[in-house]
C-alpha cells in the first residue's frame, strides 16, 4: 500500500486525500453516524496545513538573508547572512514536501522578504536595493533546490535588476 509513503514523502497531499477519502465516506448511509466525521476531516486536513505554516518561515528568512546581504554587501553581518541563508535553506529543503508548492503563497513571501529586509537594514541606515523584481524572482522547484546557494541567488537577482519591470 502506497498511503505510508505517501504520508512521509508529502503530508500534505496525503492530508488532503484522507480528509476527501473520509468526507466520501461521511456521504454513505449506512455507515455509523456516531463519528463526527466533518471534524475528523478538518482535524487531519489541519495537519497539512500545520505543515505548511512550519516551512513558510524557512524560505522567507532565506530570501530575507539574500536580499540584505545584497543590499549592504560592505555591512559587518554578512558573513552571519550567509550563514543564515545556509541554515534556513538546508531546514527548507528538509520539510518541503512537493504538495506545498501550490499551497504556499510565494508571492507573498517574497513581498514580505522584501519588507522584512528593508526594515532590519533600516536600523543600520542601510536600505534595500533598489530596482528588485516585483515578482517572485524564483521558482518553488529552484527555491528547494540544492542549486540554490548565495552566490548563484546573488547573480540571479543582480541579472534580475537589469530587466525592465514585469507588470502583469
Amino acid at each position: 500500500m502506497d498511503q505510508p509513503s505517501l504520508y512521509d514523502d508529502d503530508i500534505v497531499t496525503w492530508a488532503e486525500q484522507q480528509a476527501s477519502t473520509l468526507r466520501e465516506l461521511a456521504r454513505r448511509p449506512e455507515l455509523s453516524n456516531i463519528l463526527d466525521w466533518e471534524n475528523v476531516a478538518e482535524e487531519i486536513e489541519s495537519v497539512g496545513r500545520s505543515q505548511i505554516h512550519a516551512v513558510e518561515p524557512l524560505p522567507l528568512q532565506t530570501l530575507v538573508h539574500v536580499l540584505k546581504y545584497m543590499s549592504a554587501p560592505s555591512a559587518q553581518s554578512t558573513r552571519s547572512w550567509r550563514a543564515e541563508v545556509i541554515a534556513f535553506h538546508a531546514a527548507a529543503c528538509r520539510a518541503y514536501s512537493p504538495g506545498m508548492r501550490q499551497r504556499i503563497d510565494w508571492a507573498r513571501l517574497w513581498r514580505t522578504a522584501q519588507k522584512q529586509a528593508e526594515a532590519s537594514l533600516h536600523v543600520y541606515d542601510d536600505h534595500l536595493v533598489a530596482g528588485l523584481p516585483d515578482t517572485m524572482p524564483f521558482t518553488p522547484d529552484e527555491m528547494t533546490s540544492e542549486a540554490f546557494t548565495m552566490d548563484w541567488t546573488l547573480e540571479r537577482l543582480a541579472a534580475a535588476l537589469n530587466k525592465p519591470a514585469d507588470h502583469h
